[in-house]
């Protein structure tokens, strides 16, 4: 295994993973927070923790949180600007593939992750929109050693739906760690696309 998957990708992942997948219910700050909580941002927010909550960990939950990824993420944009300009790049049978192993991967990490954390509880301390469809929503999540955790969730809504398309955790963009990530990858192999899906390809495989 490449040290690219060993050390960086993994590592970085489990982080956001731990965030996202791991959240018991969702509460809003007082204040504004009725308004809020009727905010369609805040609204993905709460379904994906409410529905995080009803996901066992069993056999079946990686199965489960792929449903929810794809219900709740806009993947499609999350893999593209992974790839960033390696998008354009990659021939059309070469984005299928990516697109797929790279929901494939995040569902596994994920749910190993979810297998090891339960019940920490995210609060919604803030909504901003920056236009164009875009939300910011600020959370915490309240860890057992009572340090709670930044989290800032980018929502955007094209029009037809609103799905989430990053989760800074700590301030560490997702989106930018897989983009440093993959990109270096595909530097050290020729700059090609090819390598790092069969990489992942590989990888899911195991």
């Amino acid at each position: 295994m490449s040290s690219f998957i060993r050390r960086r990708s993994i590592s970085r992942l489990a982080a956001g993973a731990a965030a996202i997948a791991l959240i018991g219910p969702v509460t809003m700050m007082s204040g504004r927070a009725a308004a809020a909580d009727q905010d369609p941002a805040v609204q993905v927010i709460q379904r994906t923790a409410d529905e995080l909550i009803r996901i066992k960990a069993d056999a079946s939950r990686e199965a489960a949180i792929m449903r929810l990824l794809e219900a709740e993420f806009d993947l499609n944009y999350m893999g593209r600007s992974a790839l960033a300009t390696y998008w354009d790049q990659a021939t059309p049978e070469q984005r299928a593939r990516f697109l797929k192993v790279q929901t494939s991967a995040e569902a596994h990490a994920y749910a190993k992750r979810f297998a090891e954390y339960a019940g920490q509880r995210l609060t919604v301390t803030g909504v901003n929109s920056r236009g164009n469809g875009v939300s910011i929503v600020d959370s915490k999540l309240d860890q057992s050693n009572g340090e709670p955790v930044a989290i800032q969730w980018e929502v955007h809504n094209d029009g037809q739906r609103t799905r989430i398309v990053d989760v800074k955790v700590g301030g560490v963009s997702m989106i930018l760690t897989r983009r440093s990530d993959y990109n270096s990858y595909i530097r050290t192999h020729g700059g090609q696309v090819e390598p790092l899906i069969a990489e992942l390809e590989a990888r899911a495989k195991r």
